[in-house]
Order: C-alpha cells, then sequence, then structure tokens
C-alpha cells in the first residue's frame, strides 16, 4: 500500500546516514530534495543509479536539490559502497524498514523463483516546503536521473 500522496507533506524521518551524520528529513526545507529508495549496496542495477546520480550531482545541486540514497544495508555497508563509487551525496540506513514502509516501497519480489519482500527502486521529489511534488515506482535506471532533472526544473 503506498502511503504517500503528491500534493501532502512528505514523510518526515530520521536516520543514520554515512559520515557518522543523521539526516532528518524536516531539516532540509529550503531544499528540494531527491529521495531515491533502491534495493541493495553494490548490485549493478543500484551501482549504475548511484553512479548517475553522482555524474548529474552538479545540475541536481544547481537546482537546488539535496540528493538521499535509502537502502536497508548497514551504514557500514553504506560507507564502502559510497566510497567505492565516490557518491557526492548522503546514504541512509533504513534498516527497520520504517521510512520504506512509510513510502510504500516494500513489495514483494520474485527471486529466483522465491517469494521474497523488498524494495522497489523508487524516487520522491520533495519540494523545499516539504510537499511532495512527484513519485516514481518501479523505476527503470536507463534516463530517470533525467526524467528528475526534467521535473525538478518545472518545480
Amino acid at each position: 500500500m503506498t502511503s504517500v500522496e503528491t500534493g501532502q507533506p512528505a514523510p518526515d524521518f530520521t536516520l543514520p546516514a554515512t559520515g557518522g551524520q543523521e539526516v532528518t528529513l524536516s531539516e532540509l526545507k529550503g531544499n528540494n530534495v531527491v529521495l531515491y529508495f533502491y534495493p541493495r549496496d553494490n548490485t549493478p542495477g543500484c551501482t549504475r543509479e548511484g553512479e548517475a546520480f553522482r555524474d548529474h550531482h552538479g545540475e541536481l545541486q544547481k537546482l537546488g536539490a539535496v540528493v538521499l540514497g535509502i537502502s536497508r544495508d548497514s551504514v557500514k555497508s553504506h560507507e564502502n559502497f559510497r566510497a567505492k563509487h565516490r557518491f557526492p551525496f548522503q546514504l541512509l540506513s533504513d534498516s527497520d524498514e520504517t521510512v520504506c514502509r512509510s513510502y510504500g516501497v516494500i513489495k514483494e519480489k520474485n527471486m529466483y523463483g522465491r517469494k521474497v519482500m523488498g524494495i522497489e527502486r523508487s524516487t520522491f521529489l520533495i519540494d523545499r516546503e516539504g510537499i511532495l511534488r512527484r513519485q516514481w515506482r518501479k523505476v527503470k535506471v536507463a534516463g530517470h536521473v533525467e526524467e528528475v532533472l526534467e521535473a525538478l526544473r518545472s518545480i
């Protein structure tokens, strides 16, 4: 079930992040926030997605956006993933799935014939006032960051 609606305030949260920090969404008011949920560190699709956000990070910043990646992996795993691929943005650990569930991204997936619960690759665009402006579900990595940039230019 999706519990977030476009045009409504984005659910607030505080999560542990890379760099020994904690990130609280409401403290980022005044910035646009690109919140992207991804299944796992160091997997091919998640690496390509992170690299795309990294490669367009300058453009995203010029549009006033803070990029945050979220998965269920530990901060330690995130630190290694971030360092290995030189991501200039924070990765947040939602190990108990609280934020994943509040954004409705935990879905049943088919992994090698077994049904498992996992993160459906999703991105949320939150404006400077904390209002959810766009959401992308079942994200395909190719061309996705360009779509996010386009949406950012229009808010």
